[in-house]
């Protein structure tokens, strides 16, 4: 019955946003424009930090026409929308939300984005449970020297949620207790999410040579994390891809370098290989013992693609004599509309290769869609080979899920936005889980509160 109300508040949101669409369609979003700045961004690499013709006396938000493309990154001279999370990378074209200041040779930039949330999951092994989750972020950087450091931190409030996290239907990995596997639910992610330092050095015109480390931080591997993608910035859950794409990004010890040229980067990382512990409020350390490279291209402002692989040692707790390889490929798609819209599209494959064990297969696809500054539609479907379902590893098994929704945000005061959304699953369940699953459906109905 939960499930049937959540999936008839999701569809009448779906139809709302529909029909916003034709009433809202000249909406002025002033923060939404593309921009008229040159792409590629200042070549002079302490260009980004001259903000004399930015009005500071109040915060200001990066997605103003000026703010976003009148900064370089502290990672070279390209701008700051591309930088994603860790070292990541994402479209030039990106709204690089949060609150801005300059004090003194120092830019800082705020945001905050927590969501409250309900999720009904339905089924013999589903569950209901009300939630928090979300994070808030801060990052500083200034010219030192000939180069640039950037000082960046990232706190959630999953640790509040409980060990055992919230239910969330084929999800798998980690541990709730240390003793036992978490299945069917999402892991709640740890307090510190990022607390990393970098520092950048100009190499010509268009390139730097980067260092950056966290403790924790993000290592060199897949797309940026699903919460900081831009076609997935809405959406409360997780994917079920997170532990083929993205489950490095909270890594208690990494170290990466990298050089950018232009529309280009390589970098490779050295990292602690195991996941985070279920205390969720200590900071972890360890022997930086696995390795990960990626490389990066951004062809033009709306594109980014990268691939990258990783050599993973005792990812999990509960097995430590597994080592894993992963490949991963994703590309990112963003393009602002003629009135004020966005549009953000990812797709993404990755490979797990467990050793010892099976090659197990990840596949993503999801899409947000703005028609205004109101409004976002958004979805995600997925297919991943899995072989923890049964509650221990057995034959792998190919199961899919089908995700959309909708979210309405009003503005509160200039930077500040209060929204309420909902989504409802469907999920594809092979022959052999149909008699622990049934035929289930999911949903979600949240509350967010976005800053910045």
């Amino acid at each position: 019955m939960k499930t049937t109300l959540l999936a008839a508040a999701a569809l009448a949101a779906l139809a709302t946003a529909a029909h916003a669409q034709d009433s809202h369609a000249g909406h002025d979003m002033s923060g939404q424009h593309a921009p008229t700045s040159d792409p590629q961004g200042p070549t002079d690499p302490h260009a980004g930090h001259d903000m004399s013709g930015m009005d500071m006396s109040g915060p200001a938000t990066a997605t103003d026409d000026a703010a976003p493309h009148a900064m370089t990154s502290a990672l070279g001279p390209f701008p700051m929308s591309r930088d994603g999370s860790g070292t990541a990378w994402q479209p030039d074209a990106s709204p690089h939300m949060g609150a801005m200041g300059h004090h003194g040779d120092w830019m800082t930039m705020g945001h905050a984005l927590i969501n409250v949330v309900y999720s009904d999951q339905g089924g013999p092994r589903g569950g209901d449970k009300a939630f928090l989750a979300g994070m808030v972020m801060g990052m500083a950087q200034r010219p030192l020297g000939q180069g640039t450091l950037g000082l960046r931190a990232m706190l959630s409030p999953d640790p509040f949620m409980g060990k055992s996290g919230y239910p969330l239907l084929l999800a798998a990995g980690e541990s709730a207790d240390g003793a036992t596997p978490l299945v069917d639910r999402q892991h709640p992610h740890d307090l510190f999410m990022e607390l990393s330092a970098s520092y950048s050095l100009p190499v010509g015109e268009r390139g730097s040579l980067f260092l950056y480390g966290g403790l924790p931080g993000e290592p060199a591997f897949g797309p940026p994390s699903f919460m900081h993608r831009l076609s997935a910035l809405d959406s409360p859950e997780a994917p079920i891809t997170h532990h083929w794409l993205d489950s490095t990004h909270i890594t208690f010890g990494v170290l990466t370098a990298g050089y950018v040229q232009g529309d280009w980067k390589v970098e490779a990382s050295r990292f602690r290989g195991r996941e985070p512990d279920e205390k969720r409020f200590d900071i972890e350390t360890g022997a930086l013992d696995s390795t990960a490279a990626r490389i990066s291209w951004n062809p033009g402002q709306n594109w980014s693609v990268q691939a990258s692989w990783a050599d993973i040692k005792s990812p999990e707790a509960l097995e430590p004599h597994h080592d894993e390889t992963r490949f991963s490929a994703s590309g990112a798609y963003l393009r602002r509309l003629e009135r004020g819209g966005l549009v953000a599209v990812s797709l993404a494959a990755a490979q797990k290769n467990r050793q010892p064990g099976p090659i197990l297969w990840g596949v993503l696809a999801e899409a947000a869609y703005m028609p205004n500054d109101a409004w976002t539609v958004f979805g995600r479907a997925e297919r991943v080979d899995q072989d923890e379902l049964a509650h221990g590893h057995g034959d792998p098994v190919t199961v899919g899920k089908l995700s959309v929704g909708a979210i309405h945000d009003w503005t509160l005061r200039p930077g500040v936005k209060l929204g309420l959304g909902a989504l409802v699953s469907a999920f594809d369940i092979p022959s052999p889980l149909k008699a622990s699953y049934g035929e289930p459906s999911a949903g979600m109905v949240f509350v967010r509160l976005k800053v910045g």
